[in-house]
This record gives structure tokens, C-alpha cells and sequence, in this order.
């Protein structure tokens, strides 16, 4: 497949790295990254509300999803705590609907409402809904999402026990709906599980088409990668730097030959894994739903795998330095680690790929 960015595309990506570096997610985390969770700045939210991008998924706004990658790819790369792929999408499934529901979608839009998309979980703890009437009965947990704790609300995705799929909206400290934060690798972003056991009104949720569910899933599956893909990008860069700069027996490390090797294969597995991360967002921009999970799948088994050995290799090159606190490395290599795991782990796509 020949594929290429568009002039539009690397303007979007551009732009958006120019004002992540302005507004340096790190440096805003470091003060208080003893304190607690991590929070999405209200300078943040603003910034995404303000340029349209909750909205781009939506038909008014046309956006596809190599648009919404290349943005997810530039705050990974700057470790964002904004939760963009997850607020993107659920905005635009509820734009969507034929229901009152959908009035929430330009809530989202324009930051009145942060409500993020939360799935049940394909490989954990079963989430059980029960349709009774006009009413629906949820009990369980999610799979872990991320910035929950500044959601003021919670747009889910599951199936039903008659295999129904469903949207519902959770509304933020509802009785029968608690967010549990979990304690992870990941020190710049809080990562949650919502625990469910409340029956839903019909006005708060909907049944939406067969298929929906998976699409979503897969989705979400792309964006947890093309976040690890950006943080592995910066790794790159750092670590070349590092061994242009660093000199043992007189020379800079770069120079010898073991280094230069270890810096190209990071290069590789690093370029590889977008091209196969972009191929997938096209098949999430088509109609066929086969081709697109087998091309998400593909890219999540490669890109989960190789962005973790790029934070290994990086780490091996940065040497003892690597190893602090104080290194920008330290919080990268977490951040990939946590997306490696999540969405579906590299051994779940694996398997997922073998039963196509």
C-alpha cells in the first residue's frame, strides 16, 4: 500500500508538537509527581477544546483517523495526560445517534462536558448488561482508561447479554459507579477501572449497530500504540544525542560500531512500527471491518513489542544516567510499557491474528 501524510497532516502534527513543547507536559508533572495521580491541566483541555480536535471525528468536522494518529503519536511523544483518542472518539459515536444522548457530543466538543470513551474489557474481568424494559442493569468493571478522574462523565461501550451493543452514559459519581485508580508504571497519566453495579434509565443509553463494539475496541487498540510510537520517536532522538554527547576513551559513544547498531535498530523497529500503525488508521477510515482488525492487530502485536525494546535499547545506551528519576527517559519508557499491556497486550492481538 503506497501512503504518504498529507501537506495538512504534517502542518496538524506540527503545530500540535509546537504547542506540547511550549507547554511542556513533563515539566508541568515533575512538581508534583510525588503528589498523586497525574491531572489533565485545565491549560490542556482548553488547548484541545479551543483547536476543535474532541470534535475532529465528527462529520462536521470531516476528520479521519490518520488525522486524529498523527496528534495521538505528538502526545505520546510529549507525554501528555490528555486523554485525545478517548474523548475524539466518543464524541463522535454520540454524534451519531438518533437520541437524546447525542446532545452530549457538543457538550464534549466544547469542554462543558469530558466525557471519554471506557470499553469492557476483552481479556479481564467480565462486565455483565442486562436490558429490563426500557431500563438497563450493569454490573463489573471496565478494562483501565485513562484520565477518569477528570471525567465529568463516562460514555461506555459493551454488548448486552441478548448481544445487543449498547452505548451508556455514566454520569461522574453516580450512585453504583465508582472509579477505582490503579497504581501503575505510568507516572504521567492516571490510569482507572470504573466499577459498576447501577440500573440505567432509558434516556442514558442506547442500542447502536452491530459491529460498533469492535470497531471502538479496535480503535482505542490503534491509539494505545500510536501513543507508545511518539514516546519511542522521542527516545530516539534522545538517544542519539546522548551518544553524539557522551565520551569514554576519548571519542563520543556514537562512534562505535555496537552503539551505531544499537541506535539503527531503534531507528527501524521505530519506523516500522508507524508504517504499520498508519496502514491500520486507514483501515479504520474504511468499511471493512475484517481487513481493518486484522490490520490493527498486526500493528498493535508489532508496534506493542517493538517500542518496548526501543525503551530497552535506549535505556542500555543512556546507561546509569537512564536509570534516574531526574531523566526524561525514566517517564517514556513507563508510559510505553503501560500501552504495551493495554487495549490488548501483544500476545492477545497475536492470538487474535492466528484465529482470523
Amino acid at each position: 500500500m503506497d501512503f504518504a501524510l498529507s501537506a495538512e497532516q504534517e502542518d496538524l502534527a506540527a503545530s500540535e508538537r509546537a504547542w506540547l513543547a511550549k507547554h511542556d507536559p513533563i515539566a508541568a508533572r515533575r512538581p508534583t509527581i510525588d503528589d498523586g495521580p497525574a491531572r489533565v491541566p485545565d491549560i490542556a483541555t482548553q488547548h484541545v477544546v479551543e483547536s476543535g480536535l474532541i470534535g475532529l471525528l465528527t462529520a462536521d468536522m470531516g476528520g479521519t483517523h490518520v488525522d486524529l494518529a498523527v496528534l495521538v503519536e505528538e502526545h505520546g511523544r510529549a507525554a501528555s495526560a490528555v486523554p485525545l483518542a478517548e474523548l475524539a472518539l466518543a464524541t463522535a459515536e454520540l454524534a451519531k445517534l438518533d437520541h437524546p444522548l447525542a446532545a452530549l457530543a457538543e457538550a464534549n466538543a466544547n469542554g462543558t462536558e469530558s466525557i471519554p470513551l471506557v470499553l469492557a474489557s476483552v481479556d479481564g474481568s467480565p462486565l455483565t448488561a442486562e436490558i429490563v424494559g426500557e431500563q438497563l442493569r450493569i454490573s463489573g468493571s471496565t478494562t483501565p482508561a485513562t484520565a477518569l478522574l477528570d471525567g465529568t462523565g463516562f460514555l461506555l461501550a459493551t454488548t448486552s447479554s441478548d448481544r445487543t451493543e449498547i452505548l451508556v452514559h455514566v454520569a461522574a459519581g453516580s450512585e453504583g459507579a465508582g472509579v477505582r485508580t490503579l497504581e501503575t508504571l505510568d507516572l504521567t497519566r492516571s490510569w482507572s477501572i470504573l466499577d459498576l453495579d447501577l440500573a440505567v434509565p432509558a434516556e442514558h443509553w442506547t442500542s447502536v449497530p452491530t459491529g460498533t463494539v469492535a470497531y471502538l475496541a479496535d480503535a482505542l487498540a490503534l491509539y494505545r500504540k500510536m501513543d507508545a510510537l511518539g514516546a519511542a520517536e522521542r527516545l530516539v532522538e534522545q538517544t542519539v544525542e546522548y551518544a553524539g554527547q557522551r565520551t569514554q576513551f576519548g571519542q563520543p559513544i556514537g562512534s562505535f560500531q555496537a552503539v551505531k547498531h544499537h541506535c539503527a535498530d531503534m531507528a527501524l523497529r521505530t519506523e516500522a512500527s508507524r508504517a504499520s500503525l498508519w496502514a491500520a488508521a486507514v483501515a479504520l477510515d474504511g468499511s471493512d471491518a475484517a481487513a481493518r482488525s486484522t490490520a490493527v492487530s498486526a500493528a498493535a502485536a508489532y508496534a506493542g513489542e517493538a517500542t518496548s525494546t526501543v525503551a530497552s535499547i535506549a535505556l542500555q545506551v543512556h546507561g546509569g544516567i537512564g536509570f534516574t528519576w531526574e531523566h526524561d527517559l525514566h517517564l517514556l519508557t513507563r508510559r510505553i510499557k503501560v500501552d504495551e499491556l493495554l487495549n490488548g497486550s501483544v500476545s492477545w492481538h497475536r492470538r487474535r491474528l492466528v484465529g482470523a
